[in-house]
Parts: structure tokens; C-alpha cells; sequence
């Protein structure tokens, strides 16, 4: 893949850029097979899952800067000016549509971009994800409401713009720090979730729902863990199982099978409300989620067959590794970002042994990785 920005040195994001797609997927195997090399023997690694090199991503996490009536979509340089990126190529097709359609409009709208280094302005970011329907949900993240009215006035256009535009809102991010979104979230539109049909499965995401940014990866990973779950006990598959760190659903709804429990865990509530209607969607009514921390289910609520685990970057730490170890659990299936917080758990649970390991390429022109494995109680 090739990048004007990257080229021009605008912006250096994608540090795998310009090395060939399967040279990089071979470098990736070899970095997150180098973390677990004391837990994962070679002969246990599944081919690596590959995807598109470029025209991947399902969202874009765009910083507005510039000013009012000609802002910039993309970064910020170390200066906190605004560095225009709205063609990158990492974008699905429908996504990079849609951020140039809002460019225009934002540049039209009247809205004042902030701008970090005197503190001034009101639109900080606009969060744009796009489901393989070609449906959108676009958030704009302002500072107060104080322009709340014209971006109820941008709706219209939006909507004529953007047929597929399912759910619009705006977050208000009050606080000068880096963060991408606050606390309070107004939605404008009718619906408040965007359907993200994932293999034969619709998964509901709301306005701060957790969802991969490379659907067809992210449907590889959520295929594996259904074959490796179905797969344990002789091929009879557990009859409890639990996904924990659950978000809306992902894990949980593709394991589901007849004559099976499922609990997922999940601290977000937001992100339980969205499960439980993909699950009655489905009709699933072994299918359940709850409102909790996942740290502390394990040992409370006494134990499944299955656990199903997907963490954020620093995994699962010391307690929940903890309990897992000290559980009756027998089959595990683990999914990290991060192979060495992976390792770090794996080390202290040293009663279980992988039985497979796959990456799966969800960054591609990254170094960052996925990794799903599967371990059985020794």
C-alpha cells in the first residue's frame, strides 16, 4: 500500500507502511510468537488470518481542527494544528464517502473547531463507523452545547447526504485533555444503535459501544472461538459457558448453540442493553447478559464449563488470572491486543496449557495484533 501522507511525512500512524502486506504478516507471526514462546510451542500456531491491506477500517476517530469554514479532518502535529487526513486509505469506501461528505457540511455548518493551543472553539472530533450495510453512525464530540443548534440544523443535510445515516449524536467532551469523548452523550436521531451484521449474526452497537475496527477479521476471530468452543468435551462443546469482558455480545452470541447457557459479563451498560437485544433478536433465550465486573464473577456466582475472555490491552491482571487458576473451569478461550500482557496472564495460570493459537491481522501497516487461543485444563 502506498500513502501520500505517510510519504509527505504528515502523518506516521501506519509505521508498517510501504513494506510489503505479507512481509508484514510474517513480521507480526514472529513478534506475537516470540511473546508466548514459553507457553505456545511452534507446532501449536494455526495459520495466521490475513486481511485487506488497505480499505479495512470501519471507523474513523477524526480530530477537527483549522477554523471555522475551512477545518481540518485528521491529527494534530506536535503544535496542536490540524492535520488534514480525510483520504486515508485505511478507510472501508462507504466510511471515506461519508468523512468527505461531512468535511463539507462541517465547513458549511457554521460550527467552530477547537483549537487546542488557546483553548477556543467548540467541535473537537467526529466518530464515524459504518456497518458492512452501509449504514452509519456518525458522533459529533463538542466542548458544551453551546452549538448544539446548529448541528440539529446539520441533521437534514446529513440525512440527505448520507441515506444510510442510522444514528447521529453529539458527545460532549468538556475537559481540555486527550481524551476522544465525555461522559454525556445526546442522541438526535430516531434509532440509538447501529446493526453491524457480523457473519449470520446482527450485533447492536450504541454511541460508545466497543466493536473491532476490521469487521471481516473481526468475523474470522468470533468464527474461530464459535469452532474451538463447539469443538471441546469430544465435539459436545461445554453446556456453560461464560464470556466475560463481553461488550455487546460478539463472543457470547456466535458460542451460542441448543442446550447451551451463556452469560456474558460486561461493566457497561450501555453495551448489555445492545446484547440482550441482539440476543432476543435471535431468539436465544439460553442466551444472557449481565451488568457486572468481570473480575470478580468468578468465585460468586461459582463456575462454568467455559470461560470465554476478551480483555482490554493490559489482559486480565493478577485477580481474575487468579481465580481462573484457583477455578473448575476446563476450556478457556483467550483473545488479547496485546501478546505479552497474554503471556503475562498465561504465566499465572500455570495449570493450563494452550492447545491452539492464531493471530489475527486486525491492523494491518501496524505492528499491533490479535491473538485467540484456546487452553484446556492440564
Amino acid at each position: 500500500m502506498q500513502c501520500d501522507y505517510f510519504d509527505a511525512g504528515a502523518c506516521g500512524s501506519c509505521t508498517l507502511m510501504g513494506v510489503p502486506y505479507a512481509a508484514q504478516l510474517a513480521s507480526t507471526q514472529r513478534t506475537a510468537a516470540a511473546y508466548l514462546a514459553e507457553h505456545v510451542p511452534h507446532d501449536r500456531w494455526l495459520d495466521p488470518q490475513p486481511s485487506r491491506e488497505a480499505g479495512f477500517r470501519n471507523k474513523a476517530k477524526l480530530v477537527v481542527g483549522g477554523r471555522k469554514g475551512a477545518p481540518t479532518l485528521g491529527i494534530l502535529d506536535p503544535g496542536g494544528e490540524g492535520v488534514e487526513l480525510r483520504h486515508c486509505g485505511l478507510y472501508e469506501a462507504e466510511l471515506h464517502r461519508a468523512v468527505l461528505v461531512l468535511a463539507d457540511l462541517v465547513a458549511s455548518s457554521g460550527l467552530t473547531p477547537y483549537d487546542v493551543p488557546t483553548r477556543q472553539g467548540e467541535l473537537k472530533h467526529l466518530l464515524v463507523t459504518v456497518s458492512p450495510d452501509a449504514q452509519l453512525m456518525v458522533r459529533l464530540v463538542l466542548r458544551s452545547p453551546g452549538q448544539l443548534s446548529r448541528v440539529r440544523e446539520l441533521a437534514g443535510p446529513l440525512r440527505q447526504a448520507l441515506p444510510g445515516l442510522r444514528v447521529l449524536s453529539v458527545n460532549l467532551q468538556p475537559e481540555h485533555k486527550a481524551v476522544l469523548e465525555g461522559s454525556e452523550e445526546l442522541v438526535l436521531s430516531e434509532q440509538d444503535t447501529l446493526p453491524m451484521r457480523v457473519n449470520d449474526l446482527v450485533l447492536h452497537l450504541g454511541t460508545r459501544s466497543f466493536f473491532q475496527t476490521n469487521t471481516a477479521v473481526a468475523a474470522a476471530l468470533y468464527a474461530q472461538a464459535a469452532r474451538w468452543v463447539d469443538g471441546v468435551d469430544g465435539g459436545q462443546g461445554p453446556r456453560v459457558l461464560w464470556d466475560l469482558y463481553c461488550g455487546v455480545g460478539g463472543f457470547a452470541l456466535h458460542c451460542a448453540a441448543p442446550g447451551r447457557e451463556v452469560l456474558g459479563v460486561e461493566v457497561s451498560q450501555d453495551a448489555v442493553a445492545s446484547a440482550r437485544r441482539s440476543a432476543e433478536e435471535q431468539g436465544l433465550t439460553d442466551t444472557h447478559f449481565h451488568e457486572g465486573d468481570a473480575t470478580t464473577m468468578l468465585g460468586e456466582a461459582g463456575a462454568p464449563d467455559m470461560v470465554v475472555v476478551n480483555p482490554p490491552r493490559r489482559g486480565l491482571g493478577p485477580r481474575l488470572a487468579g481465580r481462573l487458576e484457583q477455578s473448575h473451569v476446563q476450556h478457556l478461550v483467550y483473545s488479547s491486543c496485546n501478546a505479552r500482557s497474554l503471556a503475562g496472564d498465561l504465566s499465572r495460570m500455570p495449570s493450563w496449557q494452550v492447545e491452539r493459537a492464531r493471530l489475527f491481522d486486525m491492523f494491518p501497516q501496524t505492528d499491533h495484533h490479535e491473538v485467540a487461543v484456546l487452553l484446556r485444563r492440564r
